[in-house]
């Protein structure tokens, strides 16, 4: 696996780990519909957030190769765009590596 997918995959588990503690802080705490997360993308300088429904972001968890990204950042030739939203953009990692890189970090 190349240094740059490793770092990339890096990047895209502490930003989905920080999304699975906003997650769950909300839940217990929140009373609204939804709530916001930091993008999911690998760029390490990103600190985009957007609004995600609680049901869409279990449906988005339940998959570990899915992310969900602000429009713009999607990288062609390791991820697809599988689901399109105002406010954001749910990819599939396709690229072996990256997926590899993916289960490692789940």
């Amino acid at each position: 696996m190349s240094d740059r997918t490793e770092r990339i995959g890096a990047n895209e588990a502490l930003f989905r780990e920080v999304n699975e503690r906003i997650s769950r802080i909300e839940e217990q705490f929140g009373q609204t519909q939804s709530f916001e997360i930091v993008c999911e993308c690998g760029r390490a300088d990103c600190d985009e957030r957007f609004p995600i429904t609680h049901a869409a972001y279990r449906k988005l968890r339940s998959e570990p190769v899915y992310f969900a990204i602000v429009p713009g950042h999607e990288v062609p030739t390791v991820e697809k765009v599988i689901e399109r939203h105002d406010a954001y953009l749910v990819v599939e990692k396709t690229d072996d590596e990256a997926v590899e890189a993916v289960e490692e970090t789940a």
